[in-house]
């Protein structure tokens, strides 16, 4: 099963959904804003209990 959260934009703040690929275990990856378009780095790290921790950041933060 592939979860679907949501996270703020650290450009524009607004709200965006995320589809995260859980099977390939802990992962970092830039994605576009949908909303603004500037791209995202998104951290994710599988948690022992199998759960998804997700962090977002502009891209010069990374």
């Amino acid at each position: 099963m592939q979860p679907f959260i949501n996270v703020s934009c650290p450009y524009c703040g607004e709200t965006i959904g995320l589809l995260l690929d859980v099977s390939a275990g802990d992962q970092t990856y830039i994605e576009d804003c949908q909303v603004c378009c500037r791209p995202i780095v998104v951290s994710v790290a599988i948690g022992e209990d199998g759960e998804p921790q997700v962090g977002v950041s502009a891209e010069d933060e990374a």
